[in-house]
């Protein structure tokens, strides 16, 4: 009897034994997967480090690249760049005013022309057609116009906007240029409309349901909501979209230069300023790169660059601090 005991004791023992180390092989193996994690999970954070690294280093690249290449002109031209009016590759004479002047203006003034466009199409997608093949296509086509290539735009433009814009010239009693700041504000206002209509029609569904729903059961209507609540609850997105169109419009150059008829003759009055022939940086650089022969003349137009890259950069910030007084929390 006491050798059956002695041999169940032992055979417990062993189960016993046997389960301890089935338990240690186990926790052995959750440590090393354990520390596998962990050696993925540093290797993942500092990829990452390094990605954001290279993209700070590649922005810093360009901007000191610009700068040096810059620095015959700025040595030259001094304060003078950013107050003269006038631009003589012949006498030597640059100015940027005519150019800072038409890229701000083409700018802010086809902002103004697509933001409601924008806004009518996102919360028509949001809120009034969210299901069937209307919004499918309507979606379809909005994000299309980002895809299309600037040059057709610009020959559309050509074709369709110019003889409009001359026809209002004609009956304001204007010279009938046809290609003016208007014009390239026209063509560049539908080119940005998919930039803040997509982000606007991605943001307007994230509004809480319960805060419409609250307002539909005080008796507001659908306008009244979408006024008051809707809109803004959204409002940080949606200006997002459109700093986003800020920066697309004033970088952009084939579609511009086709159309703004590449004057650097700065008008008088406001009235002429928009119906006659201007200028941008990004489009008078892409037409007197290759013409500049001269030491002076090729760092005249970096630092215009210089000066575009300096001008989107301060007006991203802008847009951000505006955005930030806008989030609710």
């Amino acid at each position: 009897m006491q050798e059956l005991i002695t041999s169940d004791n032992g055979s417990i023992a062993d189960m016993q034994t046997e389960n301890i180390k089935k338990r240690s092989n186990s926790f052995d193996a959750v440590a090393s997967s354990h520390k596998n994690n962990m050696g993925a999970e540093k290797t993942f954070n500092a990829v990452l480090l390094i990605m954001g690294i290279v993209v700070i280093l590649i922005l810093a690249g360009i901007l000191v690249s610009l700068f040096v290449e810059s620095i015959p002109a700025i040595k030259y031209n001094g304060f003078g760049f950013l107050i003269n009016n006038v631009w003589d590759p012949v006498t030597d004479r640059y100015g940027a005013v005519p150019f800072l002047l038409g890229t701000l203006l083409t700018s802010f003034l086809a902002l103004v022309i697509s933001i409601p466009f924008s806004l009518a199409v996102s919360i028509v997608l949001a809120e009034y057609l969210k299901e069937g093949w209307i919004p499918a296509i309507l979606k379809s086509a909005t994000d299309l116009l980002a895809g299309v290539p600037s040059v057709i735009y610009g020959f559309w433009g050509l074709f369709l906007i110019t003889p409009i814009v001359r026809k209002i010239e004609l009956s304001l009693n204007l010279p009938p240029y046809g290609v003016s700041i208007l014009a390239a504000s026209i063509i560049l206002a539908i080119m940005i409309i998919p930039y803040s209509a997509s982000i606007a029609r991605e943001v307007i569904p994230l509004v809480p349901v319960d805060i419409k729903e609250a307002s539909y059961s005080l008796g507001a209507t659908k306008y009244e909501t979408i006024k008051t609540i809707i809109l803004k609850y959204s409002m940080s997105g949606i200006l997002a979209g459109i700093v986003l169109s800020l920066g697309r419009a004033i970088g952009e150059t084939m579609a511009v230069t086709m159309l703004i008829g590449n004057s650097n003759i700065l008008p008088k009055n406001f009235l002429s300023l928009i119906f006659n022939p201007g200028n941008t940086m990004a489009s008078v650089i892409a037409n007197e790169f290759t013409e500049a022969t001269g030491n002076i003349y090729l760092s005249s137009l970096v630092e215009i660059g210089l000066l575009l890259f300096i001008v989107s950069f301060i007006l991203n910030v802008i847009g951000k601090r505006i955005i930030r007084k806008f989030v609710i929390e």
